[in-house]
């Protein structure tokens, strides 16, 4: 593995499923493992690896199970649930030879990062949870059964976007006639590029998007498995990143949650939240060296 930042690629077995992993950084250095949301891969982190192993670190972002390179569990959606996923993290750590990790995840990545933290904190050094604050489990209502009640059956559950370019901060729904043809120019912004809508075109167009719908569609599965951990807190140190554009922090009492002491209470060893004015959801992608500069000054807290 190289420290100068190259990234290379490889394969790790973990509970049956094949992982692909990238990596960047000296082998013997503190690990950050990366974990990516919906609809991205271990490429959504390209900026954060070589600055992070040029930090120090030893970045380490998989494909999540479903994704990419990455294979799919076997038994459909009932195989993704944080307990599954979890597991499948804490093999992957296991299989790097730490007993501990920094956790750096952005959407469904980070919703996965809290379960982690949640179910195994002694396996997490700190967090740099993006986007995606922690939700405290409500036992009175699934969670698929709360996005349908607020929005009703359009509604995108959690945070997905319609393509890359989306910068509404407005709640997503569905359009009955669809997004227009495939074939359809859509302008791109001026952080991503043509060359990496190519890469993620080519990987989903392997992949598909079916190990990515498939977390959603476990989401009230998780809430069922998940009782025992009801009103449970978060007691790993954790720095929060948010885009003030992002459709996350402007669903219906976020804004209160996150700022009015709500997280806080759940998320005690909270370090602090930011709020980056004028950005939007694909946070790490959009402001690449500031997110790059803002997880490597927290972390280096720990070492």
């Amino acid at each position: 593995m190289a420290s100068d930042g190259v990234i290379t690629h490889r394969s790790v077995e973990v509970n049956g499923v094949r992982l692909h992993v990238a990596e960047a950084g000296p082998a013997g250095a503190p690990v950050v493992l990366l974990l990516h949301g919906f609809p991205e891969l271990w490429y959504t982190w390209r900026h954060q690896m070589p600055a992070l192993a040029a930090a120090g670190y030893r970045a380490v972002a998989p494909d999540m199970p479903g994704y990419g390179d990455s294979e799919a569990p076997s038994a459909g959606p009932d195989q993704y649930t944080a307990l599954h996923i979890v597991g499948d993290l804490v093999a992957l750590i296991d299989s790097l030879g730490q007993e501990q990790v920094f956790v750096v995840a952005h959407d469904w990545g980070a919703i996965t990062a809290w379960s982690l933290c949640q179910f195994r904190p002694d396996r997490v050094k700190a967090l740099v949870a993006l986007s995606v604050p922690f939700t405290p489990r409500s036992p009175a209502v699934k969670p698929v059964d709360a996005v349908r009640a607020l929005y009703g059956d359009d509604f995108y559950i959690c945070s997905f976007q319609k393509v890359f370019a989306d910068r509404s901060a407005s709640p997503l729904f569905i359009p009955k006639s669809g997004w227009g043809s495939p074939d359809d120019e859509v302008p791109l912004p001026s952080w991503i590029t043509d060359e990496d809508v190519k890469y993620y075109t080519t990987q989903f167009d392997k992949s598909g998007f079916t190990g990515g719908f498939n977390y959603y569609r476990a989401l009230n599965k998780t809430w069922e498995l998940t009782s025992p951990w009801t009103g449970a807190e978060i007691m790993v140190p954790t720095k929060f990143i948010v885009g003030d554009l992002d459709l996350t922090y402007n669903i219906a009492g976020a804004k209160d949650f996150i700022n009015k002491g709500g997280f806080k209470k759940f998320v005690p060893l909270l370090d602090g939240v930011v709020i980056m004015k004028d950005v939007g959801h694909f946070i790490n992608e959009e402001k690449p060296e500031e997110i790059s500069a803002l997880i490597i000054s927290f972390i280096k807290k720990f070492n």
